[in-house]
């Protein structure tokens, strides 16, 4: 097994899977394969420590020798959750740090998914050495941020709740990938909506570099040449596997 100094353990807890692999720390690279189930019907807290517990025996890592870190799709506060994103509203005010710790028995550390996919991006991709304000945006089942500051992550952002008054939503119903497949749009009349919610974020913050992740940041040709702003875009490079390699990044903090 790994040293504790060198590899970590990342699990990424989404609304229909969780994911989990063994990180090598200094290269932000997964040293195992990555392994993954369907997460419960319902998402009830007790379920999903239980698909937890599936993905770290299919990993070998159930002891504490090797530290962990695990990503959920929430706003997280001194370890308690406080939204609840395609997942039981039994989480929101819920101690979930605690609640992990105590059924795994182990110590872990707990944040945002967003957020650990903005670390994985700070050190080990597109925004590694960047100074100024980076903002990561993951395009989805809805649109998750990070804000990245010379370096340091601003925790909790919800970029993807802003409003749009003509249509009465927030983004993310209007510009989220799923959107585009909800609405059987072209990339040309998907970027449209993409041009106005960059160029929202752009004014509201004026960025130095925005990063774009998730799945459907591999198709990042067809869509991000149509855009015209005035912050530097690029892809993000770390894809799918950001919420297992941040989180496995931040649990040593």
């Amino acid at each position: 097994m790994a040293t504790q100094a060198t590899h970590a353990v990342g699990v990424d807890i989404g609304g229909t899977g969780i994911k989990a692999g063994i990180v090598d720390l200094e290269q932000g690279i997964l040293v195992s394969d990555r392994m993954k189930v369907s997460t419960p019907a319902g998402a009830e807290p007790p379920d999903v420590l239980e698909a937890v517990r599936t993905v770290l025996e299919k990993l070998e890592v159930t002891d504490a020798g090797i530290p962990l870190g695990v990503a959920f799709p929430a706003i997280v506060k001194s370890g308690r959750t406080m939204s609840a994103a395609n997942v039981s509203k039994e989480w929101i005010g819920f101690e979930a740090e605690k609640f992990f710790e105590d059924g795994l028995g182990r110590d872990i550390h707990f944040a945002n998914d967003a957020d650990v996919a903005g670390v994985a991006e700070l050190r080990y991709g597109a925004a590694k050495g960047r100074t100024g304000l980076t903002i990561l945006t993951t395009l989805g089942t809805g649109i998750g941020s990070a804000l990245l500051h010379d370096g340091v992550l601003i925790p909790n952002s919800e970029l993807g709740h802003v409003q749009r008054a003509k249509h009465g939503k927030d983004a993310e119903a209007y510009a989220a990938y799923s959107a585009m497949e909800r609405d059987e749009l072209s990339w040309e009349e998907w970027a449209e909506r993409l041009q106005w919610y960059y160029s929202h974020i752009e004014f509201l913050f004026s960025p130095d570099l925005f990063v774009v992740g998730g799945g459907v940041s591999k198709h990042a040709d067809k869509f991000l040449p149509l855009l015209d702003l005035a912050t530097e875009i690029v892809p993000a490079v770390h894809r799918n596997n950001a919420g297992i390699i941040g989180a496995a990044a931040l649990s040593l903090a």
